[in-house]
């Protein structure tokens, strides 16, 4: 495994060393590399600009809607639920 040191802020500092005072982990590397693997879950999870902008372009397309602005927020929110994404 590969080395990186990384200098943190002292408050920075003390949150990690809290984390691992719980137990949730081992040490602070164990702790860097969680976030690190949340941060690539969420980027992969994440939509690009580009599809974005697409997906604008195909529904200005497709018309109006004859559902209700609930019923489509309804959809929304389940989509994002089957994708895992958390809530922010």
């Amino acid at each position: 495994m590969a080395t990186m040191t990384v200098s943190l802020p002292g408050p920075m500092k003390d949150w990690v060393e809290q984390q691992i005072e719980t137990g949730a982990y081992a040490s602070s590397s164990d702790y860097v590399r969680d976030l690190i693997r949340r941060d690539r879950e969420r980027r992969d999870q994440a939509m690009t600009l580009d599809e974005l902008r697409q997906l604008v372009a195909d529904a200005r397309a497709s018309g109006e809607s004859d559902e209700s602005v609930g019923a489509i927020f309804d959809r929304a929110k389940a989509i994002i639920r089957s994708r895992g994404v958390p809530r922010g």
